[in-house]
């Protein structure tokens, strides 16, 4: 029921300090506010409470349940890190105060960057990206640059297929064209055509590792040999560093540049289209490029560098996304190195545990081991009549979110496909749950498969017509009255 159905005329859940609210709006509110007040719903304070909190206890989320989204690392994140981005002393701060009055947030800030450069391999950081398409974009805009001085005629990007799906977004914004590698049987880049691809045209390429299927890209160092010796630099989106952090360090393997993704790595709540923060890191011969300012530490203060000759500009007011940095900065200093190695090891586990118990019922697009998430696929179901949104709907009934489904879109795994991410933050318990209502489902498919097309059947909102839904939206109130 919408507060709207609610509505009992003369009741109110605020005043304006004078007797009739509403006969009175006229003469207190602005002309062009009155429309507006008088079209919302007339409840008492009590029902607007219970109202709200009557949808929270409906909202579905990493603090009340399992969120195996692929490709999106929904894990749970400490409190304390909450508590600390929340702190009058950080949160009280003007980023427009001089560097002298600023000087714990810029000593945050530069031991973040230092960390972020000791996990990378990097040699220094830009930390102004808000999210990890801003970070992309900011790390090809430097090789850009850096290709109009030293090869302009280098005008190309070369993406995987398997590499996410806002890399050729990102390239293309910043001026290059891109060109796609096909992944091999393996799920790797296809060797052979990027042989052939990499020409004096090509200004690198962009990689994600591990990639979008959750496979580790085996032949990294062969890439970066390849590209660097034909006059290319390498590019990596470390949106999925939550499974290499502490065992392999980008710079090592040979890229030139790197984002990361604080807020699904390093301890922010990721969703709902933010907070977020995605931090470069560039090697020493690039580090003129990146945006200004950049923090460092000089005669015994930390201080703004603005001396960076080839920059491309600033990315982000101020210093960034600040009570993200924050977070992560938290996260890193209590994880310690051995924490953040824990943590690779756990999501790595967890993966490939999750797959091991659900290939019998949905086999894996590869037949080898994982790294943070697995792609699996149910092809197959089809001749029961069942579908894998069907599968996905019935998976509420069983108290879980569904993963992510239909996705990655490249072929040969297009059909069918869910993508699972478990994460280091789930518990042996939690996902033996999560895989037996599967495995339950898998069996309902065969047995009973009319439960599947008409579910879920236990949620507040069951079988919506969704082709309906998505071609006749309601978007307000006033929508669904037809008005």
């Amino acid at each position: 029921m919408t507060l709207y159905e609610k509505s009992v005329a003369g009741r109110s859940a605020f005043s304006f300090g004078f007797e009739e609210d509403l006969a009175g709006v006229e003469e207190r509110v602005p002309e062009y506010a009155q429309a507006p007040m008088k079209q919302l719903p007339q409840v008492s304070e009590l029902d607007l409470v219970r109202h709200f909190t009557s949808l929270a206890s409906k909202n579905y989320g990493v603090d009340t349940g399992f969120y195996p989204l692929g490709s999106c690392t929904m894990k749970y994140n400490p409190k304390i890190n909450e508590r600390m981005a929340a702190d009058p002393r950080l949160t009280g701060r003007h980023p427009l105060d001089s560097a002298a009055d600023n000087q714990g947030i810029l000593q945050m800030e530069f031991e973040l960057k230092e960390s972020l450069q000791e996990i990378t391999g990097m040699d220094d950081f830009t930390l102004q990206p808000a999210c990890g398409a801003h970070g992309e974009l900011t790390g090809m805009l430097i090789i850009h640059a850096y290709m109009q001085d030293h090869d302009p005629k280098r005008t190309k990007v070369l993406i995987p297929d398997s590499a996410h799906g806002t890399n050729p977004a990102s390239a293309t914004m910043a001026g290059f064209q891109t060109v796609t590698i096909p992944s091999n049987e393996r799920g790797s880049v296809d060797m052979d055509a990027l042989d052939k691809l990499m020409d004096d045209t090509v200004a690198g390429i962009m990689l994600t590792n591990p990639n979008t299927v959750g496979l580790f890209e085996e032949n990294s160092t062969q890439i970066a040999e390849l590209v660097h010796a034909r006059g290319g630099l390498l590019y990596y989106d470390g949106a999925n560093l939550n499974a290499l952090m502490g065992l392999v360090r980008p710079g090592d393997l040979g890229f030139d540049v790197v984002h990361l993704n604080l807020h699904k790595t390093f301890s922010t709540p990721h969703g709902g289209g933010g907070p977020g923060a995605a931090p470069v890191g560039v090697k020493k011969f690039l580090a003129d490029y990146l945006p200004t300012p950049v923090v460092v530490y000089r005669d015994g203060a930390y201080v703004l560098d603005s001396d960076r000759p080839h920059t491309i500009g600033r990315m982000s007011a101020f210093y960034g996304n600040t009570a993200v940095l924050a977070r992560a900065y938290v996260y890193i200093q209590m994880m310690g190195r051995d924490g953040l190695l824990a943590a690779s090891h756990a999501a790595v586990i967890n993966a490939n545990y999750v797959k091991a118990l659900l290939s019998p019922y949905y086999p894996p697009a590869y037949d080898r081991p994982v790294m943070h998430e697995t792609v699996l696929s149910a092809k197959g179901y089809d001749k029961y009549g069942v579908t894998l949104l069907d599968i996905a709907k019935r998976l509420m009934d069983y108290g879980f979110h569904p993963p992510t489904i239909y996705f990655p879109h490249f072929p040969p795994y297009a059909e069918e496909v869910m993508m699972v991410e478990p994460t280091e933050s789930e518990s042996k318990e939690t996902m033996d749950a999560f895989c037996d209502a599967l495995i339950k489902i898998s069996r309902e498919a065969k047995e009973n498969p009319e439960l599947l097309l008409s579910a879920p059947h236990n949620t507040v909102v069951t079988r919506v017509n969704e082709t309906y839904a998505a071609r006749h939206l309601v978007t307000s109130h006033r929508d669904k009255q037809g008005t």
